[in-house]
């Protein structure tokens, strides 16, 4: 079977992407490959669903450009298919007076890329969240949640209406690069495409690989677990509520995200997991582990950020410390109030140094395009991402 386009991976950048090339290219034939049962069961349904206003990336970075096109074009298109999107707003709340500074950076460089931002005092926090804790603080109310894993079904529904295919259950195997078209073995049998857009998560730096296109960096496998607060207790958070980020680390810190659903989860953590597609939150692939102890990026990154990989490892293990890390904020919440919730795995690109690769890296040679990095907001900015992947392959169409 010939197609002009084939999508590795059925996650919501995958699917936007697919969603993007059939609203430009009516008719073109395009085919999305996902290796589990359905769409959108690993990163994009395993997170807090909040969609980003875009406050915390440094300007002119794709992650500051994306998120702003990607989360007005998801509102557009969440409208349209029927996807619930709830504008709940978003407190960071600085508890010690030497975030202040981290904190109006922040609020700087939010401004910088267009976010509405307002600074707070303790009193203005108390506005918001009555039962927040805090010295000061920032409100943006363009920050909403939604539900990213209704909204691959969404843009799966598009595809398939617009005459595309979406295939689950089919893993890639290999991807030859030839002179006319690119040959891609799967677990259900060989076919060809003149353009191939690798979007897969968590095995990115394998297929990139698969298809001669080896890398210098790694994807890490981090998993990250929430705590439920229980119903009885859903007053005591009003919307979402963050710390004041940590420099020269992409995780957000643990928050407390009252999601669209009405369930409030605190979290997530981030520990080295040790499956990149592990069935359980305990899940060990020997594979996963040799490669990521013979990565030299590994041993670099432990080094440097020793303590905070003791305190997330703590706090995943112990839920008085995770619920101490979480009382600055909320003193309310007690461990009577909180079950363990969901976990999940996230993909993280990092170099051979041991830094984390903090923005989208987008790479392409020849007939294939590899998305080899594309953390959190990814999803927010899937139609945005899947917009420049659609330029790029149309052009190789051309």
């Amino acid at each position: 079977m010939t197609y002009d386009i084939v999508i590795v991976g059925g996650g919501i950048v995958g699917l936007a992407t697919a969603h993007r090339l059939l609203e430009a290219r009516p008719g073109v034939k395009l085919r999305v490959l996902e290796r589990e049962s359905e769409v959108g069961t690993g990163q994009s349904s395993h997170n807090s669903g909040v969609l980003h206003a875009g406050l915390y990336y440094p300007p002119g970075s794709r992650k500051a450009v994306w998120c702003r096109q990607g989360k007005e074009a998801y509102e557009r298109f969440a409208a349209e298919h029927g996807v619930p999107v709830e504008r709940t707003g978003k407190l960071v709340v600085a508890v010690e007076p030497r975030e202040i500074p981290r904190l109006r950076g922040l609020v700087d460089r939010a401004r910088t890329n267009g976010v509405e931002i307002y600074e707070l005092d303790a009193a203005g926090l108390k506005e918001h969240e009555p039962n927040v804790a805090g010295i000061a603080g920032a409100w943006t109310p363009e920050t909403a949640v939604t539900d990213f894993g209704a909204a691959c079904h969404a843009l799966a529904r598009a595809i398939t209406d617009a005459g595309g295919e979406v295939s689950t259950g089919v893993e890639v195997l290999t991807v030859t690069e030839g002179q006319h078209r690119a040959q891609i073995t799967t677990t259900d049998g060989d076919i060809e495409a003149s353009v191939v857009i690798a979007c897969a998560g968590l095995s990115a730096d394998r297929v990139a690989a698969a298809a001669g296109t080896p890398t210098r960096e790694r994807i890490m496998p981090f998993r990250g677990s929430w705590l439920v607060l229980k119903p009885e207790k859903g007053d005591l958070v009003k919307g979402n509520i963050y710390p004041v980020p940590l420099p020269g680390l992409p995780f957000l810190g643990v928050h407390l995200t009252r999601r669209i659903d009405g369930e409030i989860w605190i979290g997530p953590n981030a520990v080295l997991a040790g499956a990149r597609h592990g069935a359980g939150m305990w899940s060990m692939d020997r594979r996963d582990i040799v490669d990521v102890a013979r990565f030299s990026g590994t041993w670099r990154l432990a080094l440097r950020h020793t303590r905070t990989a003791v305190g997330e490892l703590t706090r995943d293990r112990i839920m008085a410390a995770n619920l101490r890390e979480v009382r600055k904020y909320v003193p309310g919440i007690t461990s009577a109030d909180v079950r363990r919730g969901p976990w999940g795995v996230r993909a993280q690109l990092v170099d051979r140094n041991g830094d984390l690769v903090d923005d989208f890296v987008l790479r392409g040679e020849g007939r294939v395009l590899h998305v080899l990095n594309a953390p959190s907001p990814a999803a927010t900015a899937s139609l945005a991402i899947g917009a420049e992947l659609r330029d790029q392959a149309l052009a190789r169409l051309a």
